[in-house]
């Protein structure tokens, strides 16, 4: 059976939703392995046995973390190796596709970004021009390696858990020629769930006019994250890790509200799969109701501090 290997970096107390998909995928492609830098908790490591690990691959380096992307691709290209892995999944993050990209000239190896769905055979399936269209590719390379968008699978552990091994694997000395990472600021806790993760997002786009109070007071209520169109982000309302779209994030949350949001093509490209979305909007011919399940034409400083009102009187 063909050797999957799954990277996952820095997995922290619990393994991401993002991470589970991958893990799901390769169980369905052939044996799974992963590759974990950083430390592994015992919760993390017993959620790849559960999620059907057979082994664990760790870089003989500690301080990988130190340096950009080169020395994990280098530790992530020996991991392919020790295993004999025909296929390597990783996030789709912009870090994750620079590794990639870097993966795939170490190994000769095929590279294929944004997928959203692997067939058994290994066929990947991208989504295009906005999620307009679905193409599929196949590297015909010994090696392919996929990134893949989160939310394109549901997650689900094995039907038999493991106890994968530990290997030990001795990472190439690559940090003379890295660039090193000289300081690190943390981000503010918001104390709000992770975008790509959670069950409920708010965005607000230009309509927000650079006030997102109204939206951060709704999305408190709700327990919800928080998003935002291009538009917001690029005028320096809200850091570039909250935009949801073709160049952002895409989010699969059980309700979606967008608030101030024309509801262009290339935001609907990352928030079109949510179970329910509502729109408030100004203006009623916005693109943005043709996709909502419930649409709002109304101020959105007007609706959203009434629905957050209401919110916080029925739960008392």
């Amino acid at each position: 059976m063909a050797k999957v290997l799954v990277f996952i970096d820095n997995p922290g107390a619990a393994l991401k939703k993002s991470s589970l998909e991958l893990l799901t995928i390769a169980r369905s492609l052939g044996e799974t392995v992963a590759a974990v830098n950083g430390e592994l908790h015992d919760d993390a490591a017993s959620t790849l046995a559960a999620y059907g690990a057979q082994a664990l691959y760790r870089p003989s380096a500690t301080d990988l973390d130190d340096y950009l992307v080169g020395p994990k691709a280098a530790f992530l290209a020996a991991a392919a190796a020790a295993a004999g892995a025909r296929v390597v999944l990783a996030e789709n993050s912009a870090e994750g596709k620079e590794i990639a990209a870097r993966l795939g000239i170490r190994l000769g190896a095929g590279v294929i970004t944004d997928v959203v769905a692997v067939d058994p055979d290994g066929t990947a399936h991208k989504s295009v021009l906005a999620g307009s269209y679905t193409s599929a590719a196949k590297a015909v390379t010994p090696v392919s390696v996929l990134t893949v968008k989160p939310n394109s699978i549901t997650p689900e552990p094995a039907v038999t858990g493991t106890a994968p091994e530990s290997i030990t694997v001795q990472v190439p000395d690559v940090t003379a020629a890295a660039a090193r990472v000289t300081a690190r600021t943390d981000k503010p806790a918001s104390g709000r769930p992770d975008l790509s993760e959670a069950r409920i997002v708010v965005a607000g786009g230009r309509g927000v006019d650079g006030n997102f109070g109204p939206l951060e007071e709704l999305a408190d209520a709700l327990g919800a994250a928080i998003g935002a169109s291009r538009a917001a982000t690029d005028a320096g309302w809200i850091g570039h890790d909250a935009q949801i779209g073709q160049t952002g994030k895409t989010v699969a949350p059980q309700l979606y509200i967008s608030a101030g949001i024309s509801g262009a093509i290339q935001q609907k490209a990352g928030m079109q799969t949510a179970k329910v979305i509502v729109a408030v909007n100004k203006d009623a011919e916005s693109p943005v109701f043709e996709i909502a399940d419930f649409g709002i034409v109304g101020d959105l400083f007007q609706v959203l501090p009434q629905a957050t009102a209401e919110i916080k009187k029925r739960r008392g």
